[in-house]
């Protein structure tokens, strides 16, 4: 039986624009004898770099430089740099969200990062919570060196922090003097309601360190990324990057074929996107029972479900692939790997038909294992 995998987050290659893309990269290739045969620079390619600073201005309101924008190798990139910037090599530690992406938490074990972790709600960071943990620390003589969020469309919860809340995290920031990083991949993958404000939209703090992407509202396999940030800030960042450049190939092409139909191309996008997520919803409330708790987010790439107290996620997953059905285990998401009652399944690549029937294979294997617990 193959399997049908919800466990890892890829795009809709159904909406991806193959003719066009390709028509993209005739155009732009005739005239690149020299860009190939030069390095890229620090900042990397200008139209790119100009395409996302309007992607931003569009979004915030607000102004945004080009020469404040940094082109990388995917988010991931964009991660270990803008993370890298503020710390010293010496007693590091950041503060975050206690879930958070399974890449950020090795990068961060990976550059010897001690990682403080925040409980989240329905919103996201618990504010009272980030308050507890930064007057703790002030206590111990340890202060972080920034705090790192997914504030927009969170993964793996998919949760999204209010204004309001954003705005005590921002007053909290300032008053212990460290700087917000945000990652803010998902922002643009949105199905319901208003767009949240970005942090440095709210806050002029010359400290701020925005990321952004292109995996997630085109595709990953570009591997492009950025970071925004405002000297001397951007200087610290910069000073981190250590590969010449960015991929100035897959740079040109993507921004030729964005350039005039960016948001047209998103919400085209969001539009394929969001009949999948309904379609998973959907299936895993009528497979999985009432004693489930399933997100629906409205944004990003992920469901969360928390699973009955009785149910082991690991054991879930491992006869989930027994009924030909892959979803993550929520543990790979804490910054400890404790193992809560957690799973977290992706809607993006797979057909509506498979996430159909996955969603079946998933119910069926839970009451397997709640079978056998009996």
């Amino acid at each position: 039986m193959d399997i049908i995998s919800f466990a890892t987050g890829n795009t809709n290659p159904e909406t991806f624009p193959v003719d066009a893309f390709a028509e993209a990269a005739q155009r732009v290739m005739r005239t690149m004898a020299v860009d190939l045969n030069t390095y890229p620079g620090k900042l990397g390619h200008p139209g790119l770099r100009e395409l996302m600073a309007q992607r931003e201005r569009d979004r915030e309101g607000v102004e945004v430089d080009p020469e404040h924008v940094v082109i990388t190798h995917g988010s991931m990139q964009a991660v270990t740099m803008g993370v890298q910037a503020q710390c010293t090599g010496t007693d590091d530690l950041i503060v975050l969200e206690e879930y958070t992406y399974v890449g950020s938490i090795r990068a961060f074990e990976d550059m010897g990062i001690e990682m403080v972790g925040v409980p989240l709600d329905g919103e996201g960071m618990r504010i009272d919570a980030l308050a507890e943990t930064l007057e703790r620390l002030k206590g111990e003589g340890r202060s972080p060196r920034c705090i790192y969020t997914l504030a927009t469309y969170q993964n793996p919860t998919g949760a999204v922090m209010s204004e309001a809340r954003r705005m005590e995290l921002i007053a909290l920031a300032r008053r212990h003097d460290i700087p917000v990083v945000e990652d803010n991949c998902y922002g643009d993958v949105h199905y319901d309601g208003d767009k949240p404000r970005a942090f440095y939209a709210l806050d002029d703090d010359p400290r701020q360190v925005y990321l952004g992407s292109l995996s997630k509202i085109f595709a990953p396999g570009v591997r492009l990324g950025y970071i925004v940030a405002k000297p001397p800030m951007l200087e610290r960042i910069l000073a981190r990057r250590h590969d010449a450049g960015p991929n100035t190939l897959a740079s040109a092409i993507t921004h030729e074929y964005l350039k005039d139909r960016l948001w047209d191309h998103i919400e085209m996008a969001n539009d394929g996107l969001k009949v999948k997520r309904d379609a998973m919803v959907s299936g895993l409330r009528r497979h999985l029972g009432n004693e489930c708790r399933i997100s629906n987010p409205p944004g990003g790439l992920f469901i969360w479900v928390k699973l009955p107290d009785d149910v082991d996620p690991g054991r879930l997953i491992e006869v989930g692939n027994e009924h030909g059905v892959d979803v993550a285990h929520g543990s790979s998401f804490h910054i400890h790997n404790n193992a809560g009652p957690y799973v977290r399944l992706a809607f993006g690549y797979p057909t509506v038909a498979e996430i159909e029937g996955g969603t079946q294979r998933l119910g069926e294997a839970l009451r397997r294992v709640r079978g056998s617990a009996a």
